[in-house]
């Protein structure tokens, strides 16, 4: 039976971010120094961040186990009094699976916190010192991945997504590379010509980027032998051959913060 505490169980669902171990949040960097369990994702997460956890923590490999024994083991060393973590790779809340663990976790009265993450995303596009909205390029962003085994819905099939003509970047998806660039060349926007990057393993050490377009990525990836664990973003942003500078820093530009330095003239 399980002893429940006088006040509320929490589990905290944490972002460990990219790979770079020094682009943990301070937050959660905080919270797995003092967390009595730790669930972590152990096949993307960099082991060096478990270091940080305190010599007698609990650790338990999410990779390993299934769903419903994730979920017992949160639930119990909460209601036990413990101070719980659920530690995903980069930020918990895109493609982390996190909805259906806090549902059932609340469903038994059980608190869930979430300590955002930078996301591989995020990594990616510093590591190719890129803008992903760029002024005169785009201003959305289009977060996505290829169908396989968990289906995408219909009306987010890729060439639709690609008739935006905006920054594309797709997860859990470069091992489908080929195909990709075959739906995205039928949403009639891009080109052969439409710069396209990969970037393996974004900001850990063995970090691998290969740009290039549309007619060459694919054939590039997969002779270096990139199947998993990459980022794949399309768009002019990737290699821009002109953008609009910022208004927001432009001299003749009055917001709310500063007042134009130049002085529109005025015809005498």
């Amino acid at each position: 039976m399980i002893q429940k505490r006088a006040r509320q169980p929490v589990v905290f669902f944490a972002g460990s971010g990219p790979g770079d171990p020094e682009l943990i949040t301070v937050k959660a960097r905080n919270l797995l120094s003092k967390a009595d369990t730790i669930v972590y994702s152990g096949s993307l997460l960099n082991p060096k961040l478990l270091q940080c956890a305190k010599k007698n923590a609990s650790l338990y490999d999410a990779s390993l186990i299934d769903r419903e024994k994730i979920y017992e083991i949160l639930r119990d060393a909460s209601w036990a009094g413990q101070l719980v973590m659920r530690l995903h790779d980069g930020d918990p809340n895109i493609y982390g699976a996190t909805k259906e663990q806090v549902d059932k976790l609340q469903a038994d009265g059980i608190t869930c916190k979430m300590i955002p993450g930078v996301t591989s995303l995020l990594g990616a596009a510093a590591s190719l010192n890129m803008e992903l909205t760029l002024p005169g390029n785009t201003q959305t962003i289009i977060i996505t991945r290829a169908e396989l085994r968990t289906p995408v819905p219909e009306r987010e099939k890729i060439s639709k997504l690609a008739s935006h003509g905006s920054t594309m970047a797709f997860y859990l998806s470069v091992h489908l590379i080929k195909e990709i660039v075959r739906q995205l060349l039928e949403g009639g926007v891009y080109t052969f010509d439409t710069p396209a990057a990969v970037v393996y393993r974004a900001t850990w050490e063995d970090e691998v980027i290969i740009t290039g377009n549309l007619a060459d990525i694919a054939i590039k990836t997969q002779k270096a032998r990139i199947t998993k664990t990459a980022l794949f973003i399309v768009g002019n942003v990737v290699k821009p051959t002109g953008y609009q500078f910022s208004k927001v820093y432009d001299p003749d530009f009055s917001h709310g913060y500063r007042k134009a330095s130049i002085q529109p003239k005025v015809d005498s």
